[in-house]
């Protein structure tokens, strides 16, 4: 079997005095689509920072494509993947096209990017017409496909979505949910999506992985997820009242 595409041994994570990752075990195989699922502050984000290379871990390590996550390997994984961002960080002071084609641009004429850039937008339905239009004049539902339009533009082999149907209403949010999992079916990249939206969970997720308190206390088939015996799961699963106590993992850590 190849090396999984992504894979953390042992990450912990602590800013001051509150321990936000504690000894998380992920694997992420290849062409695989995996959804982090916890809560508001358990720390999915910084995770996925992590794993970027966006925070340093205090313990444990990042490994990609089987390799451990050096500068060099970094930059190497980064050439072929993209993001959609939380809120699209779209740059407003440039045309949709170019926020399409940010990457391209360094690599292929401006023409040609362009016209990848319309290919794209047509991808996530939107018309050549928006291409011109400035991001202050999209809502929330197009700069969202903007900015799924702009993780596909160079065929990453990897992509990662960050809460990505936050802000959205629930037609808008499944529009984005269909097109993420086609886009992922179609191209066979690997995604890693981060969010607390269970609809997502269910349209995007080949695997489900639960983080509580630092650790991941469950991880499964998506299949599985509904039927899993763990009480904090089937909570969030199905929209339980918090517990704000402490409480230790009963399940993997990894």
């Amino acid at each position: 079997m190849s090396a999984p595409v992504i894979e953390t041994r042992g990450l912990c994570k602590s800013f001051g005095p509150q321990k936000v990752l504690d000894g998380v075990d992920l694997t992420v195989a290849r062409g695989e689509s995996l959804v982090v699922i916890g809560g508001s502050g358990t720390g999915k984000s910084v995770l996925l920072r992590t794993i970027l290379g966006l925070e340093s871990a205090d313990a444990g390590e990042v490994l990609l494509d089987g390799e451990p996550a050096s500068a060099a390997v970094r930059a190497r994984f980064m050439r072929d993947f993209g993001m959609l961002f939380q809120n699209a960080a779209l740059f407003d002071s440039l045309p949709v096209w170019r926020n399409v084609a940010f990457r391209l641009l360094r690599a292929m004429p401006a023409v040609q990017a362009r016209t990848r850039a319309v290919e794209r937008l047509a991808r996530v339905g939107l018309g050549p017409e928006v291409a011109d239009r400035m991001p202050a004049d999209l809502s929330g539902g197009m700069r969202k496909r903007v900015g799924l339009a702009r993780a596909i533009a160079a065929d990453p082999k990897v992509i990662f979505f960050d809460e990505p149907t936050t802000g959205l209403d629930p037609q808008r949010a499944a529009a984005i949910n269909r097109l993420i999992r086609d886009i992922v079916t179609e191209t066979g990249a690997t995604a890693v999506t981060i969010t607390h939206d269970m609809t997502s969970v269910r349209t995007i997720a080949d695997r489900v992985a639960l983080l509580d308190h630092g650790r991941l206390r469950w991880q499964g088939p998506v299949a599985q997820m509904d039927k899993a015996d763990d009480p904090v799961l089937r909570a969030f699963v199905q929209g339980e009242p918090l517990d704000w106590g402490p409480r230790a993992a009963t399940g993997p850590r990894g």
